[in-house]
């Protein structure tokens, strides 16, 4: 009689733990509002996707309710169709060179041919300085 290979317990159901049990099972819930936001967020991601059934747990029916669900409240504007994720980027030159950090380096020398910013607001004022004046002074003499 020719010796049979004893199989060992299959691997792959030592990495999965237990089923995941639907929220809509745990509800009781068999029918799925397109206006029940609420419910509706609770399948979606934070980007807006929509989950998986092996992330919610849900069985085929479910999840075609649930995803048909979300699609209908995308068009009437009740959820959105993706969020935007916004992370805080790193100062990094194109070359993938990290800059240093500290100030803007600002340029020791007035620009060729012009005055510097400072001086030119200094002008700007004294400007509206004199107009203000004469303004005030114009609108005096004609009610004497």
């Amino acid at each position: 009689m020719p010796k049979t290979k004893v199989r060992g317990k299959n691997r792959d159901n030592n990495r999965r733990a237990k089923k995941k049990v639907s929220f809509l099972t745990t509800e009781g819930i068999t029918y799925v509002d397109w206006k029940n936001e609420k419910l509706l967020r609770k399948f979606m991601s934070e980007r807006a996707k929509i989950r998986a059934r092996r992330v919610t747990g849900n069985n085929a029916q479910q999840q075609k309710l649930v995803a048909d669900a979300i699609k209908l409240a995308r068009e009437m504007a009740l959820v959105p169709y993706a969020n935007r994720v916004t992370t805080q980027r790193q100062n990094k030159d194109r070359d993938g060179r990290s800059r240093a950090a500290g100030p803007v380096p600002r340029p020791s020398a007035p620009p060729p041919g012009g005055a510097s910013p400072e001086e030119e607001a200094d002008d700007a004022d004294a400007a509206n300085a004199e107009l203000v004046d004469a303004m005030t002074a114009g609108a005096g003499e004609d009610r004497a």
